[in-house]
């Protein structure tokens, strides 16, 4: 058969490339002595493809590939540096802007910025920014969360529009002293001044989002009013916006009350209209099942229409989005579905082109007199003063602590990219020369850089004494903490920590970690995404009558989260489980039976150089490798093979120094009345009294819990037997060197380190 096909393949092949050649060959006859240029006979075959190339990196759909890679590339980089700060990713992308703009790159490097950023390319790179803006804007509406607006709707406004008029009316006054040195020629005082108010008075919700959220605040009352706050702020300042736009396109109040006019036509049609239609389609097409192609594209042509209308009308083709967003179907399993089908291609393509965008527009270099870095200072003291003080004050008077005030003020102070877009209109417009927009480009960031510095000083001063008053009663207990990835690990550790403490439960705490990378969350699904996490850490809570503290936050990096976690609190245990996929590839992998196809080079490369040997914790995966290194506190790693229930447990003791062992093996006797088997492989318990006399006093507390066994050889035992084997981290890595063949029958294990 296989003879047969190949035959046929060759025949095919050979038959039609003969037919080809022929063709080729009778066609030349057609060309009636017509010839190639002089100058192209002449080149050789190299030149010829080189300048093949040459034009191939010149033609625009090349150059705009080009420069998407390098932004990416460029963005990911500083986003990843100055979240390493505890600054949001958002500033470094936009400082990744100006890096590779004329302030740095077409400074230092002017030859290469004229390659990956030819004047003639930048319309096609403005273009495919605004469509990534016009995404963004979109997913910006449908994370508004207008339930949560209407529930806290008096203090929310007061404390929302007193934190735009008060900038906007000091913007407006900066504008009266500094029109005639710094705005453009033939641009009327009204539009500057409007626009100048509004670029003070804006507050970046989707970064203030991402910030309560890393503050694990989202559910107190601070962190819920200082979100409907940022909401109400967002749906006033964008509403101004469009206003201001329409002012300044008519160019006087009597034309711009027309665009006004059908401006709010529009709202009120998409409101009324639209709005109910498209939250019926929703209703049916909740789930991804039903979720099909046609009815996609028609929100996509919701989303579209209204960003054309809304650009035709003149009050810009994003607040179409905006509002397009803001009225898709309120069922959170729709926007959670329709937003991940969104949001990635809008933050992690596009919405970079637009940070390097407006880096080549900001010019760093054009501030060259002490005159202009005066007048920026005093244009970052009116937008800190204006916003942070009228948010501040406002929150005070409404009710609010000294302590959640300056809060709402530091956090309603976040300007980020919603600035930017608000900054670009107006460049767009002729409403800022390059001067002016370079200044409040440096007035955004820096209103954003200093948010976090800022609420981290509120918390030292405000939250000193409480800390105080936690800690002192913490200290009086046995403090455990689980962290989790996996909720079915999660539910293994709670068990273990039940265990651990079920009959000191007036003297212990459990906490429950979960933390989760900050690009998989947005504002609008982490409180389902919460739930879904600990709902069966809630089910097995609630069959032990274990109570626990759950922790849920996103974070950029989940390893130096929970270590820092671990480290800063009076916690005396971290319970942490590794999955199979720790093993894959592995010989130890191989072993247990978790088998992978993928090979490990990093493993092939310490097995080969020796490092294998000397670093080795028991064939560990780096991560946790990390947390043994990095915890300062004493941690257990599970190993989960299948447990269902803990009665039996097995302690193989190697040394003296597992000694520390026993305060556990105390603990799950008292609390968990586990009978606990210890294996003396080198007579450590028959040579050393104290540890002989510490088991004994355990085992007089509490009669036959306790057997010795004396076997030098662990593969002598049948470890299946038993649920759960304990044992200390020098062991199980002496072990799992020396040994390997009784790992397949290992129950499963937690691994302890002191």
């Amino acid at each position: 058969m296989k003879l047969k096909n190949w035959l046929f393949y060759l025949c095919v092949i050979g038959g039609f490339s003969g037919l080809g050649y022929w063709i080729i060959s009778r066609g030349r006859l057609l060309e009636n002595g017509s010839e190639m240029p002089e100058h192209v006979m002449s080149e050789s075959g190299w030149q010829h493809f080189q300048a093949s190339i040459g034009a191939n990196l010149a033609y625009p759909l090349a150059i705009l590939l080009l420069q998407i890679i390098a932004i990416i590339l460029v963005a990911r980089v500083f986003g990843m540096l100055f979240r390493k700060i505890g600054q949001p990713s958002v500033i470094g992308e936009t400082v990744a802007g100006i890096v590779l703009g004329p302030s740095v790159l077409g400074l230092y490097f002017p030859e290469f910025s004229a390659f990956l950023f030819p004047v003639s390319s930048l319309p096609n790179l403005g273009v495919l920014s605004q469509i990534g803006l016009i995404l963004f804007m979109f997913v910006v509406g449908m994370e508004l969360d207008l339930k949560l607006l209407r529930k806290q709707a008096h203090d929310a406004v007061i404390i929302s529009h007193a934190s735009i008029i008060f900038p906007f009316a000091l913007g407006m006054g900066l504008a009266y002293f500094i029109y005639q040195q710094t705005a453009p020629p033939q641009v009327p005082f009204l539009s500057y001044a409007l626009f100048i108010g509004i670029s003070m008075s804006i507050t970046a919700f989707p970064v203030l989002a991402r910030i309560v959220q890393e503050r694990g605040i989202t559910k107190t009352k601070l962190g819920s009013i200082v979100i409907t706050c940022a909401a109400a702020d967002d749906i006033t300042a964008w509403c101004l916006l469009a206003a201001v736009i329409a002012v300044v396109k008519a160019g006087s109040l009597a034309s711009a009350g027309f665009t006004l006019f059908f401006a709010i036509l529009y709202v009120i049609l998409m409101l009324r209209f639209v709005g109910p239609f498209i939250q019926r389609i929703g209703e049916l097409h909740s789930t991804k099942e039903r979720l099909s192609k046609p009815v996609v594209g028609l929100f996509f042509m919701t989303l579209l229409l209204s960003a054309w209308v809304t650009e035709v009308i003149g009050i810009h083709a994003l607040f179409g989005a905006f509002m397009a967003g803001v009225i898709m179907p309120a069922n959170i399993n729709f926007r959670n579905i329709f937003t991940e089908k969104v949001e990635d291609v809008a933050l992690v393509l596009l919405l970079p082109l637009f940070f390097v965008f407006t880096g080549l527009r900001t010019q760093i270099g054009l501030l060259n007199e002490p005159g202009l870095w005066q007048l920026c200072l005093i244009v970052v003291a009116v937008a800190v003063t204006g916003k942070f003080v009228g948010s501040a004050l406002s929150a005070r008077f409404v009710g609010r602590s000294w302590y959640e005030s300056l809060t709402i003020g530091a956090l309603m102070n976040t300007r980020g990219l919603m600035e930017l877009v608000a900054l670009n209109i107006g460049y767009d417009l002729g409403v800022l020369t390059p001067e002016m927009f370079a200044i409040l480009v440096l007035m955004a960031l820096f209103t954003t850089f200093m948010t976090g510095p800022l609420l981290d000083l509120f918390n030292r001063v405000f939250k000193a004494r409480e800390s105080r008053s936690t800690l002192l009663t913490k200290k009086d207990k046995y403090n455990v903490l689980i962290s989790f990835g996996n909720p079915y690990t999660g539910k293994l550790l709670l068990r273990i920590a039940h265990m651990l403490t079920r009959k000191s439960s007036e003297n212990s705490t459990v906490t429950a970690l979960h933390l989760s990378l900050g690009n998989e969350l947005n504002h609008f699904n982490s409180v389902e995404y919460e739930r879904e996490s600990f709902a069966l850490l809630e089910e097995e809570g609630n069959k032990l009558r274990q109570r626990f503290t759950p922790i849920f936050k996103p974070t950029d990096d989940i390893d130096d989260d929970i270590v820092s976690v671990s480290n800063a609190d009076d916690y005396d245990l971290l319970l942490v489980g590794v999955g199979q996929s720790v093993f894959e590839g592995t010989v130890l992998g191989r072993i247990l039976g978790f088998t992978s196809k993928v090979i490990n080079p990093e493993r092939i490369y310490e097995t080969l150089t020796g490092r294998d040997n000397l670093f080795s914790t028991g064939y560990f995966d780096e991560r946790t490798k990390n947390l043994i290194k990095a915890v300062q506190i004493p941690l257990g790693i599970l190993i989960d093979k299948g447990m269902d229930e803990c009665r039996g447990v097995i302690v193989p003791i190697y040394s003296i120094s597992d000694s520390f062992l026993l305060v556990y093996i105390q603990k799950f006797i008292q609390n968990g009345a586990v009978h606990i088997t210890l294996l003396d492989a080198n007579n450590v318990m028959k040579n050393t009294l104290e540890f002989r006399e510490a088991v004994r006093a355990i085992d007089y507390a509490a009669p036959n819990h306790i057997n010795l066994i004396n076997e030098p050889e662990i593969s002598a035992i049948r470890l299946e037997s038993f649920d759960l084997m304990l044992v200390s981290l020098s062991t199980w890595a002496q072990l799992t060197q020396e040994k390997e063949e009784w790992l397949k029958d290992m129950p499963s294990t937690m691994v302890l380190k002191p």
